[in-house]
């Protein structure tokens, strides 16, 4: 071999990589210069490829930002809407508050009737002793002073101020939806059914027929 052909042969190059010194047995520390050295045969076209790709990346990124709601403008979208509501929440409200209005009146409707209830189950214990009174006073014995007119007109004040109303009396038309007819009298006085006497005292306590009235009943001939 000619010596200008070994001047032209280059020598193989040999990198020692390993990271521990075999002869001292100390960690290399990395070359600066090495690792800031683009790595020899890297296609130019990879820098290009990654510029393009950070772009992109970042394009995508911009058009996610304006596409988030902040909480500004969240907050800002309700104040406008509390300024100038729409009419499809005009007409939401509108229903809303009708319903809590039906709803309030049912509740109420309902509490009275379950007071109403409640009452009449107590009342009703009574009705057995105010028919007894009403008796004493058709024979005279509840007139005047006496002690016991006194107890009898204490009992009515209290279940009067429960809301008990005695009705049926004499003269009145007859209804057969507040009167019950135990006894007809055929009579040319009158030319509709009427009232003639009473037996029993009929109830309402409020607007809840407690019990109807006991009647005789005079009829048109």
């Amino acid at each position: 071999m000619s010596d200008e052909q070994n001047q032209n042969h280059e020598e193989p190059v040999i990198r020692d990589k390993r990271k521990v010194d075999p002869d001292t047995g100390e960690v290399r520390q990395p070359d600066a210069a090495a690792e800031e050295a683009p790595e020899q045969g890297a296609p130019e076209a990879a820098d290009g490829a990654t510029d393009a790709a950070a772009s992109h990346s970042t394009e995508s990124a911009d058009a996610e930002a304006d596409d988030v709601l902040t909480v500004d403008d969240i907050l800002n979208a309700a104040n406008a809407e509390v300024r100038e509501p729409s009419d499809e929440h005009l007409a939401d409200l509108k229903r809303v508050t009708a319903e809590y209005a039906n709803y309030r009146k049912r509740t109420e409707a309902n509490r009275e009737i379950e007071r109403e209830r409640a009452v009449g189950a107590a009342v009703a214990v009574l009705l057995p002793v105010l028919d007894d009174l009403h008796r004493a006073e058709k024979h005279g014995d509840l007139e005047g002073d006496a002690p016991f007119a006194t107890i009898a007109a204490k009992l009515r004040g209290a279940v009067e101020k429960l809301g008990l109303t005695p009705f049926g009396e004499v003269g009145e038309p007859f209804d057969p939806q507040r009167h019950e007819a135990i006894f007809q009298q055929p009579s040319d006085e009158v030319d509709t059914d009427t009232v003639a006497d009473v037996v029993e005292t009929g109830y309402m306590l409020g607007g809840t027929l407690l019990r109807v009235a006991k009647v005789v009943v005079k009829t048109p001939q």
